[in-house]
């Protein structure tokens, strides 16, 4: 909270649109500064660019926050040439989402705060999330009241709020920068795009497995977008038919947890993406119309 409080950003750098490089960085004195890769196209860029690129932030002692501009695909790779002790040392923030889920998650397991907000080149049509990530980053850390779903399972719970894109995040399950690791209870958030009703039951199956589900001190779900063939798949082989998602996720791997469980949360790859502080400790709330997140 310390971090937050002191840092003061120029909240118009969100409106600059960047079609190339990966990452803008935030100064101590408000002024935008960009690796020296990032005019560089991005099919040239290496995966040892981008990590020197992320070292030289993580070192720099002017820049106080990393804003992803686009998805990090290979950012798995790239921790790889890094490592977790670069990010301990460093103690940045950084932003971002989908592919950005294996940094997010690193950070986590380093002890350090992040943000899955949108990144740079997102869509901002809705000033109200746009202005959330931009209060957050100012410190003004909100609580979420937010409207609930039949799926919803009623309860409280507190604990240190994980995840991300959940395709994403089961590439890092078993590394060096596996979140669920962390010796404290964890409230899983997972969203996800362009996944169709049977990968998004495959990797939940494998989140089972390995006891994931049942670790969790509560679940969080965002949205589930551009869904290939959604309404098509009658899920016969996964237990019958289902009405979307949020039925299925209900029906084939709820029945089991005794713990609060919130659906539609607005994060994800949706034209809205409100912003979650993740490695922070949230309490989840939730009742039988409503749920409430609440970062401690």
């Amino acid at each position: 909270n310390i971090f937050f409080n002191s840092l003061q950003i120029n909240c118009s750098i969100f409106i600059f649109k960047f079609e190339i490089g990966f990452f803008i960085l935030i100064t101590v004195s408000n002024k935008l500064r960009l690796p020296s890769c990032t005019y560089c196209p991005i099919e040239c860029k290496s995966v040892e660019n981008i990590a020197e690129d992320i070292r030289w932030a993580l070192e720099d002692e002017d820049i106080k926050a990393i804003v992803c501009v686009r998805g990090g695909a290979g950012s798995s790779e790239v921790l790889d040439y890094m490592g977790l002790e670069s990010i301990i040392a460093g103690g940045k923030l950084i932003i971002g989402f989908s592919d950005i889920t294996t940094y997010l998650s690193a950070w986590t397991v380093s002890g350090h705060l992040s943000i899955h907000g949108s990144t740079s080149g997102f869509k901002d049509d809705d000033v109200t999330w746009s202005d959330a990530l931009k209060h957050m980053m100012q410190g003004e850390i909100p609580t979420y009241e937010c409207v609930g779903s039949s799926h919803d399972k009623e309860g409280t719970a507190e604990g240190i709020l994980i995840g991300g894109n959940l395709s994403v995040l089961l590439s890092v399950i078993g590394t060096a920068y596996d979140p669920t690791r962390i010796d404290h209870p964890y409230i899983l958030f997972l969203e996800d795009t362009e996944e169709d009703i049977e990968h998004i039951h495959r990797y939940l199956t494998v989140l089972k497995h390995l006891g994931i589900l049942n670790n969790a001190a509560g679940l969080i779900f965002g949205q589930w977008t551009d869904i290939p063939g959604a309404g098509c798949y009658s899920g016969n082989s996964r237990g019958g038919e289902f009405q979307g998602m949020a039925d299925m996720i209900d029906r084939q791997f709820l029945n089991d947890l005794n713990i609060p469980v919130a659906f539609g949360f607005p994060s994800g790859h949706s034209d809205t993406n409100y912003p979650l502080l993740m490695g922070s400790t949230v309490k989840l709330t939730v009742t039988n119309d409503s749920y409430t997140i609440e970062f401690k």
